[in-house]
């Protein structure tokens, strides 16, 4: 995890964890176990701050032309870096999503689609795509689907409950330059700026797509936009 990001609710930067060295992979693998085991983490990681940001285009007074991005526990986001490391493990991911993937970019898309349509072009053959961006994508995703889809990946039972705990309960405040609002709950959506949310999209992605993928093998996917 990169030094210098704004920290969450606690205020424990990743700054500490790395100057402690050893100690504090002893201190964590010790904590991390017993979050397993208990299926239970500190409650202090459920709560988080949202911070919206501009996108730099339409009306500054329109929330919808914001972006949320949540400042969460630098010590949950390493336990959420194990958890990813272990689900990589166990959960493939189709060849045709390019996002969140090791190794892939948008480059890599694009290039494929460009190589695509120069072969139909060559063979004088008429190329059809269609492009489809699933609006606020990462903040809808139903929590009963993201534990169906979990499941049907072959995640393990106990990694299943896990990431529900990491749901349960969680709650958050908006922080603007007028002041911050009450704490709220949420209850639907994955966490924005969370170090495990984009796997967790991409394995979502990746069982929602499966019926498209069997009948349009060229499909490509990054994130939440496809090219069809």
């Amino acid at each position: 995890m990169k030094s210098g990001k704004a920290v969450g609710p606690d205020d424990i930067p990743v700054e500490v964890w790395k100057c402690l060295g050893e100690a504090a992979v002893e201190f964590l693998t010790s904590l991390f176990n017993r979050v397993v085991e208990s299926e239970r983490m500190p409650e202090e990681w459920r709560r988080s701050v949202l911070v919206p940001i501009f996108k730099n285009k339409g009306d500054v007074q329109s929330c919808s032309n914001y972006r949320g991005i949540k400042l969460m526990s630098h010590t949950m986001k390493l336990w959420e870096r194990v958890v990813e490391a272990r689900l990589r493990k166990v959960v493939e991911i189709c060849e045709q999503q390019y996002g969140f993937m090791p190794r892939k970019s948008t480059t890599d898309a694009i290039f494929a689609l460009r190589i695509l349509m120069e072969k139909y072009r060559d063979g004088q053959r008429e190329s059809h795509c269609v492009f489809v961006d699933l609006e606020k994508a990462y903040d809808r995703v139903p929590r009963e689907e993201l534990w169906y889809c979990m499941r049907k990946s072959g995640v393990a039972e106990k990694y299943v409950r896990v990431v529900q705990d990491m749901y349960e309960r969680s709650s958050t405040v908006v922080r603007c330059a007028v002041g911050q609002t009450e704490e709220f709950k949420v209850e639907v959506g994955l966490h924005q700026g969370s170090a495990l949310s984009p796997f967790l999209f991409a394995m979502v992605m990746n069982q929602l797509s499966e019926e498209v993928r069997r009948e349009s093998p060229r499909t490509r996917m990054f994130a939440d936009d496809c090219d069809l």
